[in-house]
């Protein structure tokens, strides 16, 4: 693993060019947020910023976060640092970037603390970076409880470029190296494939092979499943380095020529996001079995997500599920593939709680519930997806209501973030795209849609001239936040009494969810007793039917 050097870029007459646009930036959106290292605008310290539009995803999809540094180093012109993650449809979606300028311990600990401070000092489940030494120490000091695992990508890239040699004499090497690494299920089947990869192309005592096993806790996915990240797929971000601004931003692109790539990188995005909104939207699926769930999770789940689940549900097929042990409420369960009973995955259910764990940790690791789970959901009749395997993050609503996409990963949000102005600029924003797309689809909806827009603006108007103070909100300035709360008492009586309501729906909304369950409970139990009476009634007819044939022998 390396470790980055301390030194200085220098970007030259570039500074005043940025802090132009980030300034023009602030002052069209005050929710747009920058910070200057040393707050210094005249010297050339690291710089962060982060959009609005940026902030309000980090609500929604900040549960994993991609740190890449690639950018930084001295083969490009723009030391340029991103964070990012994964949106409903899993496509990258940004929450920041940095010019990088001083290479630093000191540095790499200002840029966690400022994004954290910029995205309201949420902490993340997890982090993936490059492999390196001083990012791995700043984000064991800012971040502590959040896991920290370094991209699979980084550690091929240099595997390829210290062991070339081996990659030119072995062409095998480097795909047996990456199926050793993505399709192991146990950190024990890794540990075994590994020594004997090492073996079979003599580099038993290659240092840089020795120093990436030692370290495979902080790589090797078998070895974090337990925690999410978000990967859909096992050689997802293994084969190419899947940054937000690949074909934008690359090493002859100029200080002067970053932030029109930068911002056509971000247009780019967003017109996929809507494209795959809209297919998602007015497109059905062609569904695969007749499965209720299958039909729940194609109303559910955006487009991509669902073919993920899909492809695990129609596994079911060959993978039966065999009981094995039956203590009190808790089954277990042996589920395997045709043919591959060798890779056997245990899951454990209760009937009662409507809940299951299996072995391979997919839910946990993915957020999608695996094939070994629903072949026992299959086997006990569970119809349905139960609502604690549907994460809000991977479906249609995942921008709907208070940014709770990531509630069951991350902690609650700050009181006062309905309250605040980037927060209500991207709620507005999402209904007027959906209001768009219906206006446009014939001209009488068109006419009615553009009379209501009218009447709007009126009413918005209206109700600005009553009230000015309720426009106010939040403003940011290089990282300071200054919120005028009004101080008066039935404005927090107000607040208080949204709380309670808010408190209230969450109460009954748990409650309905635990009568669902116990419905579910009692639909298979029911299930099961009529599938019984079935099976103890065709027994007897073959027993009235031999004893018929008896009786006329």
């Amino acid at each position: 693993m390396n470790s980055s050097s301390n030194r200085q870029r220098n970007l030259g007459g570039g500074v005043q060019y940025i802090m132009d646009y980030l300034k023009r930036m602030q002052a069209e959106n005050p929710a747009f947020f920058y910070a200057i290292q040393g707050d210094n605008e005249e010297s050339t310290g690291n710089i962060f910023w982060a959009s609005a539009t940026s902030r309000m995803n980090y609500n929604y999809f900040g549960d994993t976060v991609r740190v890449d540094t690639a950018y930084k180093t001295d083969h490009y012109k723009v030391p340029f640092v991103t964070f990012t993650g994964l949106n409903h449809h899993a496509q990258p979606v940004l929450f920041g970037c940095a010019l990088l300028l001083n290479m630093s311990d000191d540095s790499l600990i200002w840029l966690l603390q400022t994004w954290l401070q910029a995205m309201s000092g949420r902490h993340p489940v997890s982090m993936i970076t490059d492999p390196d030494q001083l990012i791995q120490m700043a984000v064991a000091r800012v971040l502590p409880e959040t896991r920290h695992r370094f991209c699979k990508w980084g550690i091929f890239r240099e595997t390829q470029e210290k062991l070339v040699h081996v990659c030119q004499t072995s062409p095998t090497f480097y795909i047996e190296l990456k199926k050793c690494v993505n399709e192991v299920e146990t950190a024990e089947e890794f540990e075994s494939q590994w020594a004997a990869l090492l073996e079979r192309f003599y580099v038993v005592d290659n240092e840089w092979l020795e120093a990436m096993y030692n370290a495979r806790e902080q790589w090797v996915p078998v070895y974090m499943r337990d925690v999410f990240f978000g990967e859909l797929f096992r050689v997802e971000h293994s084969e190419t380095r899947n940054s937000f601004f690949d074909g934008f931003v690359d090493a002859s692109t100029t200080i002067q020529s970053f932030f029109k790539q930068y911002e056509q990188a971000i247009s780019g995005w967003h017109e996929k996001e809507l494209k795959a909104d809209f297919d998602t939207t007015n497109t059905a699926p062609v569904l695969k079995t007749p499965s209720p769930m299958e039909k729940q999770a194609a109303n559910l789940y955006t487009r991509r997500i669902f073919m993920k689940f899909q492809e695990e549900l129609v596994e079911t097929l060959a993978n039966p599920a065999t009981k094995i042990d039956c203590s009190g409420t808790v089954t277990t369960y042996r589920v395997a593939k045709f043919g591959e009973e060798h890779k056997a995955h245990t899951v454990q259910f209760n009937a009662f709680e409507m809940k299951a764990n299996c072995s391979c940790r997919m839910f946990e690791f993915s957020g999608i519930i695996c094939r070994h789970v629903l072949s026992v959901f299959r086997a006990k009749n569970v119809l349905t997806l139960p609502t604690e395997y549907v994460l809000k993050r991977w479906t249609r609503n995942a921008k709907s209501g208070g940014g709770d996409g990531m509630s069951e990963h991350a902690s609650q949000l700050p009181c006062n973030y309905r309250e605040s102005v980037n927060v209500r600029y991207n709620n507005l924003r999402q209904e007027a795209v959906k209001f768009v797309e219906e206006g446009a689809k014939s001209i009488h909806v068109y006419n009615v849609a553009m009379h209501a827009l009218q009447e709007a603006a009126k009413q918005v108007a209206a109700a600005k001239s009553k009230s000015p103070g309720a426009t106010q909100g939040t403003n940011f300035a290089n990282g300071s936040n200054q919120e005028n709360h009004g101080g008066k008492e039935n404005q927090a009586a107000s607040y208080l009494s949204m709380d309670e309501r808010e408190k209230k729906i969450c109460e009954l909304t748990a409650e309905l969810d635990r009568i669902n369950q116990r419905c579910e409970v009692y639909r298979a139990n029911l299930l099961t007793v009529l599938r019984d009476m079935e099976d103890q009634k065709l027994k007897l007819s073959v027993k009235v039917q031999n004893a018929r044939l008896t009786l006329k022998e």
